[in-house]
């Protein structure tokens, strides 16, 4: 049984052949693989985009869509996703029985879960999204885990390939950006290896502390190896962005937790400006996975200006998972 919640389980051919056929239906193709068919989307953490891009992808694609929020009010019971432990706290369902159910009601399960914030060795468990395809009987789609977020990846990459046609040495510059709080590494992991799948030339600019975790790094410059791309890592913005044809803003928390933190006023220049595009390419395009805080990771005049392609990057999610619910059920 096939699965999306990680860019492994795609081969280069496939990520690439899913790009294009994203192109295929936003160019108006048709496909009609999700007729008589439901997509389960279960939501433990909030979402704009994901929820309704996916709630769009199976309505075009035939279908409909069921989504669940778990916990709170009006939600599904929390759930426990560690095996063999005493559930007399304040999750009374398992994974296990969960996806057992719901795989009897749909046809697809699309999971949200965010980092629970407790270090990288625990992000590259992944342990609730890797519950649900060790217990669903369904194909299982990743609406964004503790480690990647691969159809956002993806959606990244078609809007790259949109402006500069095949990614093969497009420079990529991903900048750390700061924020109010320690943010999670799902997103920037996902550009990093996406990218690196399609043989771009990627560099990841970061303050001292800010690394990204070693397993994806080196995961990524084995598929950089596979597809002729390049990887860099700089601690120096400006030298990251130099020439740079698509500039990509994020922030993500602290390597070290004796570092600064992202809030910290002397990390305020990485916050990306119209002074920073100037030594970029002069047909630069800015990507941000959104939501972005206008005036703290990015300014406003960025935003705004000529730069910016984020809504095409957000249209482009409709697509890319209308390719990979399709690639799935085939």
């Amino acid at each position: 049984m096939k699965h999306f919640t990680h860019l492994r389980d795609l081969s280069l051919s496939t990520i690439s052949s899913l790009l294009a056929r994203a192109g295929e239906l936003k160019a108006g193709d048709k496909s009609h693989v999700m007729r008589d068919k439901l997509l389960g989307l279960l939501f433990m953490d909030p979402s704009l985009r994901t929820r309704t891009s996916f709630d769009a992808a199976a309505i075009k694609l035939g279908g409909q869509a069921i989504s669940l929020d778990v916990g709170g009010s009006g939600g599904v019971w929390a759930l426990e996703y560690l095996d063999n432990v005493i559930m007399n706290g304040d999750k009374p369902e398992h994974i296990k029985e969960a996806a057992g159910v719901l795989s009897q009601y749909v046809d697809v399960l699309g999971v949200r879960a965010f980092s629970h914030g407790e270090g990288l060795a625990s992000d590259e468990a992944d342990r609730v999204i890797n519950a649900f395809r060790k217990h669903s009987k369904v194909p299982v789609i990743s609406l964004e885990s503790a480690r990647e977020h691969p159809c956002q990846g993806l959606a990244d990459m078609l809007t790259a390939y949109e402006h500069f046609g095949d990614l093969k040495n497009v420079e990529i510059a991903l900048t750390w950006a700061p924020h109010v709080k320690s943010l999670p590494r799902a997103v920037p992991n996902s550009v990093l290896l996406t990218a690196a799948s399609l043989g771009a030339k990627i560099r990841v600019a970061h303050p001292l502390g800010y690394a990204l975790a070693p397993e994806v790094t080196a995961e990524a410059q084995r598929l950089a190896d596979q597809s002729g791309g390049k990887i860099d890592f700089h601690t120096n913005q400006a030298s990251a962005l130099k020439n740079a044809q698509i500039v990509y803003a994020k922030s993500w928390g602290q390597t070290d937790a004796l570092v600064a933190p992202p809030n910290d006023p002397s990390l305020s220049s990485w916050m990306l400006t119209d002074a920073h595009f100037a030594q970029a390419h002069k047909d630069a395009k800015f990507l941000h996975c959104l939501p972005v805080r206008r005036g703290v990771e990015v300014s406003h005049e960025v935003l705004d200006g000529p730069h910016a392609s984020v809504l095409q990057e957000a249209g482009n999610r409709l697509w890319v998972q209308m390719a990979a619910l399709e690639y799935l059920l085939s």
